[in-house]
């Protein structure tokens, strides 16, 4: 199964993109219309809210005076927080009882309009945006919805913005586009990356990026590891002592090849066969285990760490997106060396050259360690 979130803002074209998805296969669910299904006749939702907020936010046939309730909480902090504490909890329960009814190999997409200002990104397999230039949106508000432009305006400035929902963002659809040319853009996303992505979390199946193409950096690695960082650290939950962006990607300048590499610390290797099993479900299929046998001196200043270089690695499940992970014990020497070596390239940043990927341990390690030394270098993520 894979668990997809959609969002954009006001006429964005969040609606055709999930009606695209839907015939394509996809189950989609609408946060909107669980929000109105916790707050039923009968729900515990609408229980709460009347125990909070009085019977005035009761319709005569005992339903949810809808109207009543948004005037109740509009001009009240501390009353719209109370409200978000019912319906969220609530709408998240409902969300989870669709995903487990769904089908094994189900691709669930989950049409959130408010995605990116509750934090939710991270919950996700992937993450699509749907994006138009902001006199389009206007123009299908105005026209398509009967509002008026300044009340199109105002909706925006009150919502996320394009540079927000940009970061949260694992795919950007463009849908000032004409209908057919996003609707083709929709299903080959569908055919190449949702539906293979789905078979290889649910066989734990890491996809092989057997060659990627060295090019320069980008400000889109470092908006990549982020998102992928935040993932790791929902999944693995308290077994993940830290994360890092390790490797050249993490390297502003250099060239490399086009994957995120993470090293993520754990606090003891016990915890690691259940960190493996909550990874793969957050699609990140273990790839396997080394240990280097022909290690360096220990860094200057950290002669007492741990000579501990076991490495367990991860791989993506995404078609579109190569990662590598490696888990490794924190504090100890093969923990040390990524983090070092990515600060000092950082420090002195290499010239953009494929040169810069295969430069050897042996010659990498007395150069680091001189680095270390005159710096007095510490670990920092």
């Amino acid at each position: 199964m894979l668990i997809v979130g959609l969002t954009g803002g006001i006429a964005s074209g969040k609606s055709t993109a999930a009606r695209t998805l839907a015939e394509l296969g996809a189950d989609v669910v609408d946060a909107d219309v669980l929000a109105r299904e916790v707050l039923d006749p009968g729900t515990p939702g609408l229980a709460a809210v009347v125990a909070r907020f009085g019977s005035g936010v009761l319709a005569g046939d005992g339903s949810l005076d809808r109207a009543a309730l948004a005037a109740r909480v509009f001009d009240d902090v501390a009353a719209r927080r109370d409200l978000e504490a019912i319906v969220h909890p609530a709408v998240g329960a409902a969300f989870e009882e669709r995903v487990r009814r769904a089908r094994e190999d189900a691709v669930v997409v989950h049409d959130v309009p408010l995605l990116t200002e509750n934090g939710l990104a991270p919950r996700y397999h992937l993450v699509l945006v749907t994006w138009a230039r902001l006199e389009e949106r206007v123009r299908r508000a105005v026209e398509e919805r009967g509002m008026t432009r300044e009340a199109v305006l105002a909706r925006v400035a009150a919502q996320a913005s394009d540079e927000e929902r940009a970061a949260v963002a694992d795919v950007v659809l463009d849908t000032s586009e004409p209908v057919a040319a996003m609707r083709a853009r929709i299903e080959q996303l569908w055919r190449d990356r949702l539906v293979p992505y789905e078979a290889n979390v649910r066989h734990r199946r890491a996809v092989e990026h057997a060659g990627a193409v060295v090019e320069p950096d980008g400000d889109r690695w470092s908006a990549a590891a982020a998102r992928l960082v935040a993932r790791v650290r929902r999944a693995g939950g308290e077994l993940v002592h830290d994360v890092a962006h390790v490797g050249l990607t993490a390297v502003p300048g250099a060239a490399a090849p086009d994957v995120i590499e993470l090293q993520v610390g754990v606090a003891s290797w016990r915890d690691v066969g259940a960190l493996t099993q909550q990874l793969e479900r957050a699609g990140f299929p273990r790839v396997g285990e080394f240990r280097l046998h022909h290690t360096p001196a220990a860094l200057p200043g950290f002669e007492e760490a741990a000579q501990d270089w076991l490495t367990v690695t991860h791989g993506a499940a995404d078609p579109g997106r190569a990662v590598e992970i490696a888990v490794r014990l924190t504090g100890s020497a093969g923990w040390l060396w990524p983090l070092a070596a990515r600060d000092r390239l950082r420090a002195a940043p290499p010239e953009p050259s494929p040169a810069t990927t295969s430069a050897s341990f042996a010659e990498v390690a007395p150069v680091l360690a001189d680095w270390v030394r005159r710096t007095h270098w510490r670990p920092a993520p």
